[in-house]
């Protein structure tokens, strides 16, 4: 009876473990990091501030890279990116080292190899993260996708000023309301991400890491080949917000 027990027990126990999602998810808090490189906790050292961060130093799919890097491969043979969004309600959020729009229940998905990521959340980097030819770009949106179990799926388009993007002029008055403090979140109701304009033909594609802590790999990366347009006002009011103007 008891070795019965005992085997109940650990098969229970193990049942568990292999229902626990993935732990993928990017670091909400900036106070531990900082992208300054000259600083202690900059990304040249994020790999050391916590053993489960790692991977920021010793990963060997690491992003952000050159989309010119052998790793990455310009899709257009597998056609239009399989994607089915819809509106949802979301909150917008100043996480300090940059700003998170989320969408509460998810809203819709991306579909990639018959599995769907369901599309969480976007936030923007200034300058770009990503590079062509060693050359930054002036913005870079990230639209981050997850399934249920963990693994993360995200779609990166890259910008240089031009005319206004028509997705963040729709987010103008938000974004001002929480660009004095860090952690400040604001109810911006029912957004559809089907507004962002995304051209689906050509991307390139690779595999790779969040680009942040804990910088988690195998992360399926798709970056539109396309450059859009974003006013200078627009990638302005983005660093103001996180108090990353030079």
């Amino acid at each position: 009876m008891l070795a019965t027990l005992v085997l109940i027990c650990c098969l229970f126990t193990a049942f568990l473990f292999l229902s626990l999602p993935v732990m993928s998810q990017e670091v909400e808090d900036e106070s531990e990091f900082s992208y300054d490189e000259k600083s202690e906790n900059g990304p040249s050292n994020w790999g050391d501030i916590h053993p489960e961060w790692s991977l920021c130093n010793n990963g060997s799919m690491q992003s952000p890279i050159d989309l010119l890097n052998e790793r990455v491969q310009i899709v257009s043979h597998l056609g239009r990116l399989q994607m089915n969004y819809q509106p949802s309600n979301a909150t917008i959020k100043n996480r300090g080292h940059d700003i998170k729009l989320e969408w509460v229940a998810g809203a819709g998905y991306l579909q990639i190899n018959e599995t769907e990521y369901v599309l969480k959340q976007c936030h923007w980097h200034s300058p770009s993260e990503h590079t062509i030819d060693g050359k930054r770009l002036d913005l870079e949106l990230h639209m981050v996708h997850e399934t249920p179990s963990g693994q993360s799926a995200v779609i990166g388009m890259l910008y240089k000023i031009g005319s206004p993007d028509s997705f963040l002029s729709s987010l103008t008055d938000h974004l001002k309301a929480i660009s004095d403090t860090t952690e400040a979140e604001r109810v911006v109701g029912v957004v559809d991400p089907r507004q962002i304009k995304i051209f689906y033909k050509q991307y390139y594609r690779y595999i790779g890491s969040l680009t942040i802590p804990p910088c988690t790999e195998n992360v399926s990366w798709t970056i539109i080949r396309k450059i859009q347009s974003v006013s200078k006002e627009q990638v302005r009011l983005l660093r103001v917000a996180v108090h990353d103007v030079s």
